[in-house]
């Protein structure tokens, strides 16, 4: 991620009254004051800071919170009461009998941001629907090797593969031909990583030389647009005076990036932050006790697995795999990291989805059948290992480190020596990518309503491929059940293949299901309009903050 240069920055506290502390990221003077009018707004302190403008090339809650629903659009969107699609920019829909073709007429006068590095001349039409799948889709895009050419979720959906072509039809009428039917294929068009971008913006710094810019300074239809952003300290973005829906509330909006979790509470009683990624469970009744202060719990749908790297020994035998699940003590880890406040897993679908599967037989805890089992494979004596624990605080995992460490005392039983590592977000996640890991804690939360966006982005071995699979897992019995799961919208019939799926995934054991978490916000209780979604990502454009 590049910092911007050329422009100073200035960090928005709010301690009763609001005051600006204005710093040096050039050498250039610091900027006046802005105006009280555009200095009011809304401040998030997230716990992280974000790995690119673009939600195509990521799948870190962390990103996505911070740009996804506060820059972007996308063609549909997620109804989140009930999960049911609804039009985004897409003002409607039409798929052909053989689900292979799919029209969406685009909603008309829908500005493009309007920022200090782009002046649109034209609204949203077809081509930049174009631009951006095609982009994904295509090597020979310019813009397609931009960031490394991945594109975590849509290759581990095997997007390149299922979309024929993109075209405009019309300048508001959009076509994709699939080469196969595929009952996710809405579904995912809704998630937060179909982000649509401006093709303008792309040609002009196709022009200027400056391809890079396109996920470093974003360019979206969403209700905000991006002012600036210093690494591991702040984003600031302003309100799109220009959006197609109801504008923002908050003129300005800034996102305080505080990965320690004691320091964003404090801010939090301090009136410095407005609203709180992720308060720590331990603390919910005291925080819950103050006048000033709300907490929010919604039924979110998420998984917090441990993986293991099946591409290394002896994680590559399946009766190990079994042994290590066996040693845990999930009752005790579901006391100590979540208070409580989630249900033990299964599977790694919530009981909540359609397509779970209830009669799976429950893992029990059973170090002495894990100790044979050890034995069965090999390693009568053990061996060393590492857990990687993640060192910030998401909503499927509260507490990665204090987890390991209950996970390392259990493993000792059975003769497992097991190191706890971890390092920076940033770095844990680029060594991730890089199968640097024995085993990881970490988890996933749903984007839809679609069992597939648990199956696919998960455990497919497309997604051994590109690293959304921390597992490493990559089986073919296992992609044939969810493959054929997709060839129908017959709702029984893709039910009885991931019923299947998730018995055969209970019984290779590529990682452990450990818990659904609830999800929990908590917010200065002068703030409203911020609710939180069952299905991941934050919306910050209807944000208020009544007066004293």
């Amino acid at each position: 991620m590049k910092t911007l240069t050329g422009q100073a920055w200035c960090r928005l506290k709010t301690t009763g009254s609001t005051a600006i502390v204005c710093s040096m990221l050039t050498l250039s003077a610091c900027q006046p004051q802005l105006p009280q009018a555009v200095r009011s707004g809304l401040v998030y302190c997230s716990e992280g800071s974000p790995e690119s403008f673009n939600p195509q090339l990521v799948t870190s809650g962390t990103t996505i919170d911070a740009i996804s629903q506060q820059l972007y659009d996308r063609l549909l969107d997620i109804d989140a009461q009930t999960g049911e699609l609804k039009p985004g920019l897409a003002s409607n829909w039409q798929v052909s009998s053989d689900g292979k073709v799919y029209h969406f007429s685009l909603q008309s006068d829908v500005q493009f941001h309007h920022t200090e590095y782009f002046r649109p001349s034209r609204a949203l039409n077809a081509d930049d629907v174009v631009f951006t799948f095609n982009r994904i889709m295509q090597k020979q895009h310019p813009f397609h090797y931009q960031g490394g050419g991945n594109y975590p979720f849509f290759q581990s959906v095997d997007w390149a593969g299922l979309v024929a072509n993109v075209s405009a039809e019309q300048p508001l009428l959009v076509r994709f031909e699939l080469n196969r039917p595929d009952s996710s294929f809405l579904s995912n068009l809704a998630t937060d990583f179909a982000a649509i971008l401006s093709a303008e913006y792309g040609e002009q710094l196709r022009q200027s030389g400056q391809l890079q810019r396109i996920d470093s300074h974003p360019v979206g239809t969403g209700p905000f647009r991006f002012r600036e952003y210093q690494k591991d300290v702040l984003i600031r973005y302003y309100r799109h005076n220009d959006y197609w829906r109801e504008p923002a509330k908050p003129e300005q909006l800034v996102f305080d990036i505080v990965p320690n979790n004691a320091r964003r509470m404090a801010k939090l009683f301090t009136h410095e932050c407005d609203v709180v990624a992720f308060p720590r469970i331990a603390e919910l009744e005291l925080i819950s006790k103050r006048a000033d202060v709300d907490v929010q719990e919604s039924t979110a749908m998420n998984i917090g697995f441990w993986a293991f790297n099946t591409a290394k020994a002896p994680f590559n035998h399946v009766k190990v795999r079994q042994a290590l699940a066996m040693a845990i003590n999930r009752d005790a880890i579901l006391q100590a990291v979540y208070f409580g406040h989630a249900t033990a897993a299964n599977s790694v679908l919530p009981p909540t989805s359609w397509a779970y599967n209830a009669n799976l037989e429950p893992l029990k805890y059973d170090p002495a059948q894990a100790k044979a089992l050890l034995a069965e494979a090999g390693y009568p004596n053990g061996f060393s290992m590492d857990i990687w624990a993640m060192p910030v605080q998401r909503l499927y995992n509260p507490n990665a480190l204090k987890m390991a460490e209950l996970m390392q005392a259990d493993l000792a039983q059975i003769g497992i020596r097991a190191s706890v590592v971890s390092y920076e977000w940033n770095t844990f996640r680029r060594k991730l990518g890089d199968n640097e890991h024995d085993s990881v804690l970490i988890g996933w939360s749903a984007d839809n309503a679609d069992p597939d966006n648990f199956f696919r982005p998960l455990l497919s071995c497309s997604a051994a491929q590109t690293g959304s699979n921390r597992a490493n897992w990559c089986d073919e019995n296992f992609d044939r059940l969810i493959s054929q799961a997709l060839l129908t919208a017959d709702q029984k019939q893709r039910r009885s293949y991931y019923m299947a799926a998730q018995q055969y995934l209970s019984e290779q054991m590529p990682l452990l299901s450990i818990a659904h978490s609830q999800r929990f916000q908590a917010l200065n209780s002068r703030i409203n309009g911020v609710q939180i979604n069952p299905y991941g990502g934050i919306a910050l454009a209807g944000a208020s903050k009544e007066a004293k």
